[in-house]
């Protein structure tokens, strides 16, 4: 068993092993010009925050797993913060006793050096963009990670389960045939700012990937109907109407889209189409976010051959494209998904599966075959 460091050993050794790179991260997107950041932080101080998180994530408080999210920030770099009027030490059992305050979406343990010790000082729910935030996510399960710079808009740098690491590659969306979405989700977004229907799509592929009962949302081109020729007729929840929540929320002007108002309908109108998926069969958006369907069956087009390989990636450093088989990039829905974006190319399919993976299919013109991207580290 290892030791907490300060205890009897030398604490998580992933924590060491992947402080230095993680510190490197934030020296190059701090290097590209970010206003009124705070420093890059020590890799010391990356390291105890990993630690500490580490070791609360395997600890229990009447029997709940801990939920916290702790920020590197000095508090006069935050709006409005909450200070303990005592601030802590930096240790396990404090934060598994403080979890139940702050286990809510937004809401950070603020900690910071002072006088030579790390401290948790407060409470914020504003942080500077470049703020290093570590997310224990689950018992073993920590996400570092970076606000984009805007609303509750997050930028994953590593997942760590154990003593796996996942150090995701920043140069990922410079891949051929890079989708939108993929992109979005790796920070890279119009001018890195929010992207009306592309960041739309990864915050439903977050929310149907929630209800953890699996499911398939295909994105099919508007100008045609194309698509249906993939489909079993009659589709048994057509809209029609289409409904259209989403593209409504998403024309309003950049100045409504600010209210919090419109991030609450935003949200709710998300969730509602993302519970859609739980239905058995795929739930079906044109690329004006328009909802067209759901609970649809995939179907081979007509005269169209059964897909047999595909390439799969995922955009982790060192993880290396493969082409395998499709019966290897999982069940039913990973299948039918496949076979859907083979045969219409112009298409795009997002499956989440009940144990947490997310896979986004995509045709690839360069290497003329169906490309699966596997993302689940970048929507934790």
């Amino acid at each position: 068993m290892i030791a907490f460091k300060g205890m009897n050993g030398p604490g998580f050794p992933t924590a060491r092993a992947v402080a230095p790179r993680i510190k490197e991260h934030f020296i190059r997107y701090l290097a590209a010009g970010v206003p009124g950041a705070p420093p890059a932080p020590l890799t010391e101080d990356i390291e105890a925050v990993i630690d500490a998180g580490f070791w609360a994530s395997l600890k229990r408080e009447e029997g709940y797993i801990p939920k916290i999210s702790l920020a590197l920030v000095p508090p006069e770099a935050v709006t409005r913060p909450m200070f303990f009027a005592h601030p802590l030490t930096l240790d396990p059992q404090k934060l598994v006793r403080l979890a139940p305050a702050v286990e809510r979406p937004g809401i950070h343990l603020g900690v910071w050096r002072r006088e030579g010790r790390l401290e948790v000082w407060g409470t914020t729910r504003s942080i500077p963009r470049s703020s290093f935030v570590l997310e224990v996510a689950a018992p073993g399960l920590l996400v570092v990670k970076h606000h984009r710079g805007d609303a509750g808009k997050y930028i994953n740098v590593a997942v760590l389960e154990g003593d796996q690491i996942k150090l995701i590659d920043e140069h990922a969306s410079t891949m051929p045939d890079c989708p939108a979405m993929l992109s979005s989700l790796l920070g890279f977004s119009e001018n890195g700012t929010w992207n009306g229907s592309v960041d739309v799509l990864v915050d439903l592929a977050v929310s149907m990937r929630g209800h953890g009962r699996g499911g398939i949302i295909l994105i099919v081109p508007g100008a045609t109907e194309t698509w249906t020729e993939s489909i079993v007729q009659p589709i048994p929840y057509a809209v029609l109407p289409p409904y259209t929540g989403l593209t409504d929320l998403l024309a309003r002007d950049a100045a409504e889209r600010g209210e919090r108002a419109w991030d609450e309908e935003l949200e709710d109108t998300v969730n509602a189409i993302a519970g859609l998926t739980a239905v058995d069969g795929a739930t079906i958006l044109n690329d004006r976010c328009e909802l067209l369907a759901f609970g649809a069956k995939i179907t081979r087009r007509k005269g169209w051959a059964v897909v047999e390989q595909a390439a799969i990636t995922e955009p982790i450093e060192g993880g290396e494209a493969a082409v395998v088989s499709t019966s290897q990039l999982g069940g039913t829905r990973h299948l039918s998904a496949a076979q859907f974006v083979h045969d219409q190319r112009d298409a795009l399919a997002l499956v989440a599966s009940q144990d947490g993976r997310f896979t986004m299919f995509a045709w690839s013109a360069c290497e003329e075959r169906v490309h699966a991207h596997r993302v689940e580290t970048l929507l934790l």
